[in-house]
């Protein structure tokens, strides 16, 4: 008689079994590429970079990489970049600021009259530092007293900031005297006069706001206020006081990069900063940072200010029509919007732990 064969365990097909092992290890690598998009959303900014760095020195005949195209490039994105960095800080603390465009006028406006009027250059600065700070303060105490959304408020205080800013001109924009001493931050450093000096203080703070969300309780704080502000409140986060510091960091870093702009240019214009408030919120949606709030970084920030520097030149070396760099930037917020939240869906459908 043949012996029962019931209760041996099936035939495994070398074939099928390969297969098997190949779709499992599939599924491992796309799990690892999420978790590594969840860990450092910034990652989709920097790759979209590059390519389109390849891009425009391809169609601009090697030019755009050039010494003279970067320092171009480099000279300009402090001012953009200290903005894009308070933005993104703030939200990913939870909030907006729409008023960032007029107070990077209203500070300069502020400490450029001061030093017309006498008062050292040091002094003016800290003082228009100080008014951006209280122009935050009053954003943030008007917004969490009266649990107003942020984005209204900041809107009104854009208005009202930039028409303080026309009216403190007084419809003409004053000179700065011609023996100020604007060196440092205008002149030029670094190997072959790479950089400006702008670019060094943008160097500085970016790495201090980086250290300062990475390994600091402030950081910790102002991410878990922004992704859960119960339960971080009822942890006894004080998170009231988190948000004020956000609003006036982001405020006294568009101030700060204001100054910049206008020491560069050495007059306060009353119109500088106008659409910078939406530049900077695209910035940080490139950049990987969660509209809801508790997700970012402050390289994604970086990156984003960079990429919208990068594509304003780039289509100017590529002898396409500037008039399309608006359009190009609107289409990559809406694409980083759509793409990011589509990744996190995906991956908490696939339940890739972080």
């Amino acid at each position: 008689m043949t012996p029962s064969r019931k209760n041996e365990p099936p035939a495994v097909v070398p074939g099928v079994r390969r297969r098997s092992n190949e779709a499992g290890a599939g599924r491992a690598a796309i799990k690892n590429l999420f978790r590594i998009y969840l860990e450092k959303p910034e990652l989709a900014g920097i790759v979209l970079f590059v390519l389109l760095t390849a891009v425009f020195e391809l169609r601009s005949g090697a030019a755009f990489l050039s010494s003279d195209n970067m320092r171009g490039i480099l000279g300009l994105l402090p001012e953009v970049g200290l903005v894009s960095i308070g933005v993104t800080i703030l939200m990913i603390c939870g909030e907006f600021d729409l008023s960032v465009g007029s107070t990077f006028a209203l500070t300069p406006m502020a400490t450029s009259l001061m030093i017309i009027a006498g008062v050292p250059a040091v002094v003016a600065v800290l003082l228009g530092l100080v008014i951006a700070g209280v122009i935050g303060f009053v954003n943030g105490f008007i917004t969490l007293t009266f649990s107003i959304p942020s984005f209204i408020t900041t809107l009104g205080m854009l208005f009202i900031v930039r028409s303080l800013t026309i009216v403190m001109s007084g419809g003409f924009p004053p000179l700065l005297p011609d023996d100020l001493d604007t060196s440092v931050f205008t002149r030029f450093v670094g190997p072959g006069g790479l950089f400006r000096a702008s670019f060094v203080w943008f160097l500085v703070i970016a790495l201090a706001s980086a250290a300062m969300m990475a390994i600091s309780n402030l950081g910790n704080w102002i991410r878990a206020t922004g992704g859960n502000l119960e339960a971080t409140r009822a942890m006894g986060v004080p998170t009231i006081r988190v948000k004020i510091f956000c609003f006036v960091l982001c405020a006294m870093m568009a101030g700060f990069g204001g100054v910049m702009q206008v020491f560069r240019l050495h007059s306060p214009l009353p119109s500088i900063g106008d659409g910078l408030e939406l530049q900077a919120v695209a910035a940080a949606v490139i950049g990987g940072t969660a509209l809801t709030g508790g997700i970012g970084t402050v390289l994604g920030g970086v990156v984003g200010a960079l990429l919208i520097r990068v594509i304003d030149n780039g289509l100017v070396m590529s002898q396409v029509d500037a008039n399309w760099f608006k359009f190009a930037v609107g289409a990559l917020t809406i694409f980083a919007v759509v793409s990011n939240t589509w990744l996190r869906r995906t991956a908490r459908r696939m339940k890739v732990a972080t």
